[in-house]
């Protein structure tokens, strides 16, 4: 078996439990019934210490955005903080440069306004949380923006909707790289009943 994909969770104070939890579930499960693992899953945030997301849930983080093992994918989840971080000048740049090496970029919800803010999403389509629709079409004004679809799939920049719909992502991405059957194996070792959008 090839070496297992890095997949890097970035997190920060206010970010959505299940925005990030879900995908991080996901990936860390794939391939545990045939004793696999095609990824190495961890979080990442700007400082090292507890991170506090969303009704005060203390998460530390394996690394940072200085020690960070460079990521195959990116996931770039939401929550009340993005609003903060879209204006953390150092972050975004880490994210834009971060994504130029990954094979994937997957956000998450309010996520979608980190990528936007450093100008990932031009010319792409996209979607996020309905609560941050119009938002998001202030950010990324050359984004075609979508109010109804989960996940959005530009090739490299995977988008999806809101907090549980990241889980769906995850699964879509694991479709692309290991094949439909193991997502499915995947969803059903999880008992989630996840189904494929075309």
């Amino acid at each position: 078996m090839t070496r297992a994909r890095n997949v890097a969770i970035l997190i920060f104070d206010e970010v959505e439990v299940l925005d990030f939890a879900g995908p991080f579930e996901v990936f860390s499960v794939t391939g545990r019934r045939k004793q696999q693992t095609p990824f190495e899953v961890y979080a990442v945030a700007e400082r090292p210490g507890p991170v506090l997301a969303r009704n005060q849930l203390s998460v530390s983080p394996r690394y940072t955005l200085v020690d960070c093992p460079p990521p195959d994918i990116l996931v770039v989840p939401g929550g009340r903080g993005t609003r903060r971080e879209m204006n953390n000048a150092g972050l975004i740049e880490w994210i834009k440069t971060t994504a130029a090496r990954a094979e994937f970029v997957l956000s998450i919800c309010t996520g979608a306004l980190l990528l936007a803010k450093a100008g990932l999403l031009d010319s792409l389509k996209a979607t996020t949380h309905h609560g941050a629709l119009d938002l998001l079409r202030e950010v990324a004004p050359n984004t075609t923006i979508f109010d109804n679809q989960r996940v959005i799939d530009n090739g490299k920049i995977i988008v999806s909707a809101g907090v549980s719909a990241g889980i769906d992502a995850a699964f879509h991405v694991i479709a692309r790289l290991l094949g439909e059957e193991e997502a499915m194996e995947t969803a059903r070792y999880m008992e989630y009943d996840w189904r494929r959008e075309t």
